[in-house]
């Protein structure tokens, strides 16, 4: 009988975070429905800020502007399914349902790392050719490179779940995870996983470690370039035009390479530690990253600045009228 044909289980149930007392998944929800209020509040202000300023219409700010995107679906991916296994005890999804979040996952988080790639690719061109910056990265570009990226990054993550789906699944239901993804999944097939999990390595490693190689190379030419710089004041102005990409970078590359270097090095995590920890690097960023932008980049804390006048004058007005 054909492998396929063999596959009893219907759907998966996420554990979540297994060792978490009763008592506290109320509090976990609600801590998870605030992250997810303020990823979407902070990343959709973003969107509202670039199409309403055609002063932030810049190659730096289409490439912001496509990691807002990513930011909100990844979290819409992933978010409510975990809160309402903690609201309404609703744990169990589909065996269709978990693939497609299967896919998403891998297709978003892949595409985050061509977008982070896109934003030292920017500084890199900023600061080593300054002169070709407005021929070698306009507008039209950016949006060519940025389409290129989401139709690119679509191919590896179907293939994962093409291969992944039709496996027996004739065992546990029980996926040790907030969401959906290959190892979770495929780990629970009934059949031999290494011809599944290996392919899945070295897609995970080309995404990860390439795009970081790209990111490093990047940045090490702006270093080398800044330091060519005589003027001091001149070397921090370049630099700090640097940061903003610098610091979301960091907090995207330096956890996850935290936990491939602990597992080589036989540093061992708990489960809920594990879980706790991609919890943290998968969904601080996309809710941290617009508090970086509004701090960072002037342009963005201008035009923010602006539109909040607009909404407060307005207001006195109305209070002065009714008042007279």
């Amino acid at each position: 009988m054909p492998e396929f044909n063999r596959s009893t289980v219907t759907e998966f149930i996420l554990t979540g975070f297994p060792g978490l007392h009763p008592e506290y998944q109320g509090l976990v929800s609600a801590i998870l429905f605030l992250v997810y209020l303020l990823t979407l509040t902070g990343n959709v202000t973003i969107l509202f800020l670039f199409a309403t300023n055609r002063s932030l219409h810049k190659p730096m700010y289409y490439i912001i502007l496509n990691l807002c995107t990513c930011d909100i679906l990844f979290s819409t991916t992933t978010l409510p399914k975990i809160i309402s296994k903690y609201w309404f005890n609703s744990g169990t999804i589909s065996f269709t349902a978990c693939f497609v979040q299967m896919y998403f996952v891998h297709y978003l988080g892949t595409m985050n790392s061509i977008i982070l790639f896109l934003m030292a690719l920017d500084r890199y061109v900023a600061i080593c050719h300054p002169l070709s910056y407005s021929i070698v990265l306009k507008n039209s570009t950016i949006l060519i490179l940025s389409i290129t990226g989401w139709i690119v990054a679509k191919a590896a993550p179907l293939m994962l779940v093409i291969r992944a789906y039709p496996l027996p699944y004739c065992a546990s239901n029980i996926i040790n995870h907030c969401f959906c993804d290959h190892i979770g999944i495929t780990t629970l097939a009934c059949t031999d996983r290494a011809l599944y999990g290996f392919p899945a390595l070295v897609f995970a490693m080309l995404v990860l470690l390439g795009s970081l190689a790209c990111v490093m190379f990047s940045y090490c030419s702006i270093i080398v370039a800044v330091l060519k710089i005589a003027n001091l004041q001149g070397r921090i102005k370049s630099l700090s035009t640097c940061s903003t990409q610098l610091i979301i970078i960091s907090l995207y590359y330096l956890p996850r390479c935290f936990v491939y270097l602990a597992s080589n090095v036989g540093i061992q995590f708990s489960a809920d530690m594990r879980i706790v920890i991609i919890m943290l690097y998968s969904l601080l960023p996309p809710m941290i990253n617009p508090l970086i932008y509004c701090l960072r980049a002037k342009d963005m804390r201008e035009s923010l600045w602006k539109q909040f006048n607009r909404c407060i004058i307005p207001q006195k007005a109305n209070v002065s009228s009714i008042s007279s």
